[in-house]
């Protein structure tokens, strides 16, 4: 027990966001209709608890549709893919169900029309991350990444009267404006998004650490290491100056953490279910915390419609994680 805490603050809006309970939903509605397995390209949403959860159920995770039988049942996740694995997918002929976010959908939209326009692009996004991968592989060429204001620096289009920028939809807001006022500052003429391309979940769930962080002593984002959303949280948190740890389950809380912490934030990245943010609560009750505040915060009242196909009335309702 440790007597310093006295209270848990929820910071709000946290956890799952409209694209990644659509992908779910998407890959427990096609098991329910096809029964299992049912395949799936990448982790759905990264999360470890969200991807057990869907193994049990029937779902088999791949990186190469190599693994993927004739005449199975495909799941593309929520962070998109290329057309050349789109391509290779139609050529093996799955049965196709994409769950990419709608958000990454209209980045991927935005990327083509301009490109059909004579366009370039500089992409601010982190290396190697599948949103990425799945953007910049819209184009064969012509698509530069940078991860950060030096990359800016080094970057080289070949033309720059027809520049535009896109950016990864779970950078950190900050992060990512930095970059873009780089971008900006060396290419004056560049295009940007209407409406900038991190999306709302992520920009909503920054901001309530932005608003919690100066009332806390300690911050826990629930989340996994692959979360580049769930991270962007711990960093913006630890650059605000409260110490922050993330974790990907309750069990990974340690209590020393808690020493001489009076009031601790809780947070969770859009792809933690809140049955992990009630098990890390019970934990911080356990160490000692008496009462649990929540946060005033954006209600998301946002929905995402599903694929033609996962509607049918006959298929029930699949017991969805939360």
């Amino acid at each position: 027990m440790n007597p310093d805490i006295s209270e848990v603050i929820l910071a709000e809006p946290r956890g799952f966001c409209a694209g990644v309970d659509r992908a779910i939903e998407i890959v427990e509605r096609a098991i329910a209709k096809f029964g299992a397995p049912i395949y799936v390209r990448h982790e759905i949403v990264h999360n470890t608890y969200v991807v057990n959860e869907l193994k049990a159920k029937g779902a088999i995770f791949i990186e190469e549709l190599s693994d993927v039988p004739p005449g199975a049942t495909l799941v593309f996740s929520a962070h998109g893919v290329s057309k050349a694995v789109e391509q290779e997918a139609r050529d093996r002929g799955f049965e196709i169900f994409d769950a990419t976010c709608p958000l990454v959908t209209k980045v991927h939209v935005e990327v083509a029309k301009l490109a059909k326009e004579g366009f370039e692009f500089i992409m601010i996004g982190h290396k190697g991350h599948p949103e990425v991968e799945g953007t910049m592989g819209q184009l064969s060429s012509g698509i530069h990444l940078v991860e950060d204001v030096a990359d800016v620096a080094k970057v080289s289009p070949s033309q720059t009267e027809k520049l535009a920028v896109v950016t990864q939809t779970t950078l950190s807001v900050d992060d990512a404006a930095e970059i873009a006022a780089a971008v900006r500052t060396r290419f004056p003429a560049v295009r940007e998004p209407k409406q900038q391309d991190i999306c709302y979940a992520t920009q909503n769930r920054q901001d309530a650490v932005k608003i919690m962080s100066p009332q806390v002593d300690l911050v826990i984002v629930v989340g996994s290491p692959t979360s580049s959303n769930s991270n962007r949280l711990r960093e913006l948190a630890q650059r605000l100056g409260t110490e922050s740890y993330m974790v990907d389950s309750a069990e990974e809380l340690k209590p020393e953490w808690f020493e001489g912490k009076t009031r601790i934030g809780l947070t969770a990245g859009a792809s933690a279910p809140e049955v992990l943010v009630r098990e890390v609560i019970e934990r911080v009750r356990a160490f000692g915390a008496v009462s649990v505040r929540k946060m005033d915060g954006i209600e998301e009242t946002i929905k995402f419609p599903l694929p033609k196909g996962l509607k049918l009335d006959d298929i029930p309702p699949p017991g969805h994680i939360s």
